[in-house]
């Protein structure tokens, strides 16, 4: 399935939209729309990456145009094969259909060389020598022009010497560099003559050790959409700043040149986007690798049990902006509960159980019930649950003090249960440190749900699962990783310093009905009352399943966050 495909209902028409239908209209492009999404592989994919893997690829599908998955990868000391596999699951995954080809900026590094031969030629690049100090010093400040390096004015026949010395590995790391010759007094500090190429003598996952020089992110950047023919280099608002320098290079070149067009990047309220820091919190065991539920990663998300749905829902829902804004992870929580509310299986499941005893039920007799798999899509179905005289009901579903307003079972009280009937408590046990272990019920048989004979009502109806026939799992509730809302926002404070110490809590005996005994990695549930989970794909093994929460029924954290 192509989960794009759901979303090209009535788009809320953004700016970006608005140029490229001018850009048609005028024919600019010959009519033509190419857009691309250009990783580097030096970590995995987060939800940010995702709003722009959605944006290109919705782009390209809506306006009959083509999309590349390219990986930028030019810089071997940080990138990897493991982020490279990643990354094409991640957006096969949301359904961006990039065809049978993937391209790689490192395809181009051939090309890039005698690009920047062609530059030297023009006296618009020269090899310099200062080391990376003396050039930081060189380029002045924001306030202050800089100065030009007295390596600036070497002649071409020398630089294009040095620069073939470079790419035949006889200088050290750092010791040369080429640079573009641009203006050393600019107000955008970008263009006070930017390194083009530096020394690298490390092995690259795909060219191996050809090169010991690799280009900059600027220089490589336009060179990519140009061959590629790209018409619309989409990028985040951080790179508006780049964009003098992108054209620069183009024009000197005289090449095909794309459109850059900025959009604000996406900032999640309890998370952290840079690849840096969500390699730290890997590194240093804060999270169980990339892919931890917890993680603001497509794979962590894909873990938890989100779908391609609703993340491309969410990513409609917050819209293509100019300006940068935190975006309400309550929204993204929406998202998934919107669509899974359609789709999940409903099942029963106790996380905490205690045990309840059916006194006057008969002992042997096990009776199947009716349940309703969804009450959104008819055409799921029902199945069957078995009912006998020793459940398990949840130990908040209890209480010997409860507070006004609580309608579940109390001594002497009663209580439905889910599709079954009605009980009442008559006896507690405890153990001999007065904890409640076991309760004693009696059961109405008159009020057995959709066919009972009696009219009693009482006002709490509770999940339960037969104690006999339940399944023993394990199950995760995660919740957000940070306990702020902008864990990055205190630059005096180490972002760790945030970390909510209760975002995982691991139930080790939850009990459910026995529908799951075959569910299978990846397949998707709501547990009654309790929220949405999914089998894990990590750690489920045959002989046990272990389930996920993916969110809550409701906005729990917004109700705690009020009460403070």
């Amino acid at each position: 399935m192509n989960h794009s495909e759901e979303f090209k209902k009535e788009k809320s028409k953004n700016f970006i939209y608005e140029i490229i239908e001018e850009d048609i209209r005028t024919n600019k492009w010959g009519g033509r729309v190419h857009t691309r999404f250009p990783p580097e592989p030096n970590g995995y994919l987060h939800i940010g990456h995702a709003k722009s893997i959605c944006l290109n690829y919705g782009i390209a599908k809506d306006f009959n145009g083509k999309f590349n998955l390219r990986f930028d990868d030019t810089n071997p000391t940080k990138e990897e094969q493991e982020y490279v596999n990643s990354i094409i699951e991640d957006v096969k995954w949301l359904g961006a259909d990039f065809g049978d080809k993937i391209y790689y900026a490192s395809d181009y590094f051939d090309q890039m060389y005698e690009y920047a031969v062609q530059l030297i030629k023009k006296g618009k690049a020269y090899v310099d020598d200062l080391d990376p100090d003396l050039m930081k010093e060189y380029r002045g400040t924001i306030n202050e022009p800089g100065k030009e390096s007295p390596f600036r004015n070497r002649t071409v026949e020398e630089n294009l010497e040095l620069f073939e010395r470079m790419r035949k590995g006889e200088f050290k790391e750092g010791e040369k560099v080429l640079r573009a010759k641009i203006d050393m007094s600019s107000p955008n500090m970008l263009l006070r003559d930017p390194v083009m190429y530096r020394i690298l003598h490390a092995s690259h996952h795909r060219t191996g050790n050809k090169w010991c020089i690799y280009p900059t992110y600027d220089w490589a950047h336009g060179l990519e959409d140009s061959i590629e023919g790209i018409t619309h280099s989409i990028c985040t608002l951080e790179f508006e700043i780049h964009r003098p320098l992108y054209d620069w290079f183009l024009d000197q070149l005289g090449i095909y040149h794309p459109q850059q067009i900025e959009f604000a990047r996406l900032n999640l309220s309890y998370t952290v986007m840079s690849k840096r820091k969500l390699l730290e919190l890997v590194q240093n065991g804060i999270v169980d690798g990339w892919d931890d539920p917890r993680m603001p990663t497509i794979s962590g998300y894909r873990r938890r049990g989100y779908t391609p749905e609703a993340i491309w829902n969410f990513a409609e829902m917050i819209g293509v902006a100019k300006r940068d804004a935190l975006t309400d992870i309550a929204l993204l929580e929406y998202a998934i509960r919107e669509d899974l509310n359609k789709k999940a299986q409903r099942i029963m499941g106790v996380l905490k159980p205690l045990k309840v005893v059916i006194v006057n039920y008969p002992d042997d007799f096990v009776e199947e019930l009716d349940a309703i798999n969804n009450p959104e899509d008819a055409s799921m179905g029902s199945r069957k649950i078995p009912f006998s005289k020793e459940i398990f009901i949840e130990q908040t579903d209890f209480m010997e003090n409860p507070p006004k307003g609580y309608h579940r079972l109390v001594p002497g009280g009663e209580v439905r249960l889910r599709y079954a009937y009605i009980i009442k408590c008559e006896e507690v046990i405890k153990n001999n440190k007065g904890e409640v272990v076991e309760l004693r019920c009696t059961y109405d048989p008159d009020t057995k749900s959709g066919i009972g004979k009696s009219d009693k009502k009482v006002k709490g109806t509770i999940h339960w699962v037969s104690a006999k026939h339940s399944i023993n799992c394990e199950v995760r509730l995660y919740d957000r990783l940070f306990s702020v809302e902008d864990p990055s926002a205190d630059k005096e404070k180490d972002f760790k310093e945030f970390i909510n110490p209760n975002s995982l809590e691991i139930l080790e005996n939850a009990k459910l009905e026995p529908f799951v005994l075959n569910a299978r990695p990846g397949d998707k549930f709501q547990f009654e009352r309790l929220g949405y989970f999914c089998v894990d794909s990590k750690y489920s093994t045959k002989d046990k399943l272990v389930f996920n929460r993916t969110v809550t029924l409701k906005d729990t954290w917004a109700k705690s966050i009020n009460k403070k």
